[in-house]
């Protein structure tokens, strides 16, 4: 009776039924006291096989086993999947860590307890403490101690119970009516914070977090704190200038017809200075395409429908006044230390080798070159070995050298059933290239500083395709990103970025590993764009 008096206490939102259910009456409610590593004697309260509640210096904090059975317990912020092992290694949550969501940062107060998630799911896989109020956060740019970390998943507290993982839990969204293609340019403004992780923890356990993208100069903060005119006022003025800095320094005449939602995704946010949001809902447009229109009534630009419901931009005056008298802004210490940052540890691609495996049914043919069922071998290796064998066998024909007899094993290996008695010689490119379709696909694939790995079979291209749901809204869904060593979900949070459009990443059907990402709308020329000209 008194646990539940104290939870009640330590938690208001839950209310009497819900008490009720996390620690029931009659059933067995064990007590276990442990140390942790620096010493601090810890309560835990068993339910069933599982830990519900732990007490540290009299305060009571819930596990992450009971935050899954109430997402909403605690105010929650969101990290990405790769911090999690930092966060279980000892570290505490660094601000450039956090994923600043659509509708900002949840309010809290130096002290107070919070929840961690992942990008993609709701579940929480940490519980920490705030090092400061949500107007502190904002205003440090986002730098700096976030949460000191009490608790994850993974830790002994959670080997302590049944070690299951955590549930998939759909992230908060918005109202759908908000999600229209007609609405895309003006949805979605969340914050792209790629991370480089440093390898080493600090003696404090404190995780450094670099903040390494290009998308970085985006920022956080959608006001200038030193700023007292009205925030509409700054986004209007905020908004020109990434506009003019776009067209003068990064839009060229070759660019062109470039689509709106690329002058903003791809020229504009990368001109955003440091710790400034570029929210155009936040201005007195609304929507980019009207703010388009001003400017084309100003003749700065010209845009077009070139598809329908698709804009463009199609003429830029390079030399009208504004454009020319525009002065770049001067980068910051910090900004150029981001970008140099960034340029340290570029995305590359993985070198894919196409390999090929010999079947049971032509091991007679590569026995003689010391090969057997199952060895892999390269192209040029398999037409030296053809070419080898003919030769040592005399099969090459006297009177055309661009001929090759068949022998009973080459015709067993090659030939179709029906060909059998009829085909005695075949050139050699056909040779060749029938006996490489006959052997099993394989793929060598290297990552740069890595030990090549090779597998059997082919190598799934990244498929991209363009669905249409039931609401008549399409959707561009693309898969097969981890063969090519792309995180899903660092994808999936470049695009939204870019295409300012809701992105999901979910298990990709008919596969147990494999994660697949959504986008809202045709999308097509933004993956395009970043998987062949910028990717990361």
């Amino acid at each position: 009776r008194k646990l539940r008096a104290d939870v009640t206490s330590a938690f208001p939102t839950l209310g009497t039924d819900q008490v009720s259910v996390l620690i029931p009456g009659k059933e067995e409610l064990n007590i276990v006291k442990l140390y942790a590593h620096k010493g601090d004697a810890v309560t835990v309260y068993m339910s069933g096989s599982n830990p519900i509640l732990f007490e540290l210096e009299k305060n009571l904090y819930p596990t992450v086993y009971t935050l899954w059975s109430y997402p909403d317990l605690l105010p929650t912020f969101t990290t990405w999947p790769l911090v999690l092992e930092k966060l279980v290694g000892g570290a505490d949550l660094m601000l450039p860590g956090l994923v600043v969501p659509p509708a900002g940062l949840p309010q809290v107060q130096k002290g107070d307890l919070c929840a961690i998630a992942l990008v993609g799911n709701r579940a929480p896989i940490a519980i920490g403490v705030a090092a400061m109020s949500t107007a502190e956060m904002l205003t440090s740019g986002l730098k700096g101690r976030g949460f000191s970390v009490l608790h994850t998943y993974q830790d002994h507290l959670w080997r302590s119970g049944d070690k299951s993982s955590p549930p998939s839990i759909a992230p908060l969204v918005l109202d759908p009516a908000d999600l229209s293609e007609e609405k895309v340019d003006s949805t979605f403004q969340e914050d792209l914070r790629c991370l480089t992780l440093e390898g080493k923890e600090e003696e404090n356990g404190e995780v450094p977090l670099s903040e390494a993208s290009e998308d970085t100069s985006a920022g956080v903060l959608s006001q200038d704190s030193t700023d007292s005119r009205p925030l509409q006022e700054q986004m209007d003025e905020l908004l020109q200038q990434c506009f003019l800095h776009a067209l003068k320094c990064r839009v060229r005449k070759a660019d062109l017809p470039l689509l709106t939602s690329t002058l903003l995704g791809s020229h504009m946010f990368s001109c955003c200075p440091e710790g400034r949001q570029l929210d155009i809902k936040k201005s007195s447009y609304k929507k980019l395409s009207k703010f388009l229109q001003h400017m084309q009534q100003e003749q700065i630009i010209q845009v077009k429908e070139l598809s329908k419901g698709v804009e463009s931009v199609v003429a830029v005056d390079w030399k009208h006044p504004r454009i020319t008298s525009f002065i770049i802004p001067e980068p910051s210490p910090t900004s150029q230390t981001v970008q140099e940052g960034s340029r340290e540890q570029p995305y590359h691609p993985p070198d894919i080798k196409p390999l090929y495996c010999v079947p049971a049914s032509m091991t007679m043919l590569f026995q003689e070159s010391g090969h057997k069922k199952g060895s892999i071998l390269e192209g040029n290796e398999v037409r030296t070995i053809i070419i080898d064998y003919a030769k040592k066998n005399e099969l090459v024909d006297t009177h055309n050298k661009n001929l090759v007899k068949l022998d009973p094993i080459l015709c067993d290996c090659i030939l179709e059933k029906d060909e059998q008695h009829t085909v005695v010689k075949l050139p050699w490119d056909s040779l060749l290239t029938r006996c490489l379709e006959k052997l099993q696909p394989a793929y060598q694939v290297t990552f740069p500083g890595q030990e090549p790995i090779v597998k059997k079979g082919k190598i799934c291209p990244i498929e991209i395709t363009l669905a249409q749901r039931a609401s008549n809204k399409k959707v561009t869904v693309v898969r097969n990103l981890e063969p090519y060593g792309l995180d899903p979900y660092s994808v999936a949070a470049i695009l939204q970025q870019r295409c300012q459009a809701s992105t999901t990443v979910t298990p990709a059907p008919g596969s147990k590993d494999s994660l697949q990402v959504q986008i809202q709308g045709n999308q097509v020329h933004h993956l395009g764009w970043l998987l062949l000209e910028n990717i990361y």
